[in-house]
């Protein structure tokens, strides 16, 4: 599939979070682009900040407790940020959907599962009651549901969580959306139905055509799936490339140690690595780099714990957030620097 223009653009995206006399920062100058038909990872621990970063493309993100204090999100040529709340209604849930790990969160338990779908064909899609029925039934036939009438006039609780997936994935691929995000969409299932899970994805991704950003912390995941990451560390990319070159030789030490603590097919191993210390309370970030406390540089190097280096392109497709990543500095030290 051609991956040669950019769906949405994210432009130093900043996202604060209110807690009572404090301001939790919780994305911070987050850049990043998506092109037509790509996979893009966004990679973290929880907290990091991805799911704040999808929320806020979304303009979901909990009113009152949060605001978007700059930034840009440019998508089909138009900034999300700049739409009206109806402008947006719009966009979400047919330019733009949404599946998330808890698919009870986000079905209705009082409405039939088929009857959710089939609204949101109607409201989208401008086709009327039976038009958007016919198409729910064919929609839920697609994603591999064997029996769908039946499953259609189930309510959610009667269903088992990857048929409750699939019925979110129904619903979110119903509009033929350009831009998939998918929070997290395999985490609450057994590992057969995550591949079933993914694969669906993926087909439907090849027919419809459309781009996804997935979110998620599994490294699995994203090498099997991604064609582009972006990994976060306490509220900012530290590190972003094609999958081949970041899994190869991954240039950011927090990535290292992400690779490092992976288990390897055919390699036997008493203990697997870690990485030293705690992520960082989001109330109280450490001043420079953000990473420097657990990092074997970092706690010796004062530029790295006093001033926080700003994601740079090293290589074509390639940025990293770090004072020592190979294409920022001659010493590349790092690149040959374990984690312990």
């Amino acid at each position: 599939m051609k991956q040669d223009k950019v769906l949405l653009s994210v432009k130093r995206l900043s996202v604060n979070f209110f807690a009572e006399d404090a301001v939790l920062e919780a994305v911070q100058d987050v850049s990043f682009s998506i092109r037509k038909g790509q996979t893009f990872a966004l990679v973290g621990e929880s907290g990091c900040g991805k799911t704040t970063t999808a929320l806020s493309i979304m303009q979901l993100l909990p009113a009152g407790q949060s605001k978007i204090v700059s930034g840009e999100i440019i998508f089909e040529n138009q900034d999300l940020l700049k739409l009206s709340e109806k402008q947006m209604r719009r966009i979400r849930g047919n330019r733009i959907t949404l599946i998330s790990q808890e698919p009870m969160t986000s079905l209705n338990p009082v409405h039939k599962a088929g009857s959710q779908i089939a609204e949101a064909i109607r409201l989208h899609q401008n086709k009327n009651a039976k038009q958007a029925w016919a198409d729910m039934v064919e929609m839920l036939r697609r994603v591999g549901i064997a029996e769908p009438e039946q499953t259609a006039c189930a309510y959610p609780h009667q269903l088992s969580g990857g048929m409750q997936q699939r019925v979110m994935i129904a619903m979110a691929a119903s509009c033929k959306p350009a831009l998939l995000i998918a929070d997290e969409p395999t985490t609450a299932l057994d590992a057969t139905i995550q591949v079933q899970i993914l694969s669906l994805l993926d087909r439907l991704q090849k027919e419809i055509g459309m781009s996804i950003l997935l979110v998620t912390h599994d490294l699995g995941v994203v090498y099997k799936r991604a064609d582009v990451v972006a990994v976060m560390y306490a509220s900012r990319i530290v590190e972003k490339a094609p999958k081949g070159q970041l899994f190869a030789e991954p240039f950011h030490p927090y990535t290292q140690g992400l690779m490092q603590s992976l288990p390897r097919l055919g390699v036997s191993v008493k203990r697997l690595q870690t990485i030293l210390g705690a992520v960082p309370d989001p109330l109280h970030f450490p001043a420079g780099c953000k990473f420097h406390p657990r990092c074997p540089i970092g706690r010796k190097d004062r530029r790295c714990q006093t001033v926080e280096p700003e994601l740079k392109e090293v290589q074509p497709g390639r940025s990293v957030a770090c004072w020592y990543a190979p294409g920022c500095v001659t010493n590349n030290q790092i690149r040959n620097t374990k984690i312990n």
